[in-house]
């Protein structure tokens, strides 16, 4: 496809972004070369808001497509919705025309995106789920820009090359041809000092005070052993959210080792159970 304008477009960030230049380079790298950037990382590490914030920056409209494990490619592209032709053909007291099986084709995700009258960012979120044949599969319609619907013989070609971000949380090894064709980048999780940035841009008006307790207590909580899932970003964004919102709360209890909402922090039975544990010994 020819070189546009919105491909020379530049993404700096957003609003809620705080963005590394590393991570704005393969970014930008990647919608030059119009290739899929496939992100790995934690979970929490702002894979999935990357894709959010590179729509808002770029004002693109953003199509999400959650990979769930028994997931089949046909169900990204399109839906040949059979019952509900059935059941006119039945009833007959529809608009549609039972004999046009085009007016029951309902795009998927990706077909979405092909369709789009303008260019959007593509979220192929938690790839690593689905399994290899479903991966190539899929990458080989993203290289070609194009699929076939069966049912109606038509095949549907990309108006515009979407914008697309791959995310996998590492769970399973992805195959060879798939990190073959796509760009790669690694999220790793926010050093303190990163994590104040971001903890800032949603908290601008957080004293100095607040801001050094909190981010020390939760990296602290971070190093429990044996927690399955440690606390992510949102996580703590939401625990000095709860922290704010409390009007008996002062920093000093933080000092003394007194870690209140321990449940917005660990979400997992065994790891609040953990995290009490460790936290009554840091009273001590």
């Amino acid at each position: 496809m020819h070189e546009t304008q919105q491909t020379r477009q530049q993404f700096t960030g957003a609003s809620k972004y705080v963005l590394d230049e590393e991570l704005a380079q393969i970014v930008n790298i990647s919608m030059a070369l119009e290739m899929p950037l496939l992100l790995k990382g934690e979970p929490g590490t702002g894979k999935t808001m990357l894709a959010h914030a590179i729509a808002e920056s770029l004002n693109m409209r953003l199509i999400v497509l959650n990979v769930k494990s028994s997931m089949k490619l046909v169900d990204a592209l399109y839906q040949y919705d059979t019952l509900t032709r059935l059941n006119d053909s039945r009833f007959g007291d529809s608009n549609r025309d039972v004999s046009n099986i085009e007016e029951y084709i309902r795009m998927g995700k990706i077909g979405q995106a092909f369709v789009s009258d303008e260019r959007v960012v593509l979220l192929i979120d938690e790839i690593d789920k689905a399994d290899s044949d479903f991966q190539d599969d899929m990458l080989d319609v993203l290289d070609q820009m194009e699929f076939d619907i069966i049912e109606i013989d038509k095949t549907i070609r990309a108006k515009h090359r979407p914008v697309i971000i791959i995310t996998s949380n590492a769970k399973k090894d992805l195959s060879d041809p798939f990190l073959g064709r796509c760009n790669f980048h690694h999220i790793a999780f926010p050093e303190p000092e990163m994590m104040r940035r971001i903890v800032q841009v949603h908290f601008p008006e957080i004293s100095a005070e607040l801001l050094d307790h909190t981010i020390t207590a939760f990296y602290r909580m971070r190093d429990f052993r044996n927690v399955e899932k440690k606390p992510a970003t949102r996580e703590l964004i939401n625990w000095i959210r709860a922290l704010k919102a409390d009007p008996d709360f002062q920093v000093k209890d933080l000092v003394k080792g007194d870690i209140p909402y321990l449940g917005v922090l660990f979400k997992k039975s065994p790891d609040y159970a953990i995290a009490r544990n460790m936290v009554s010994r840091m009273r001590l």
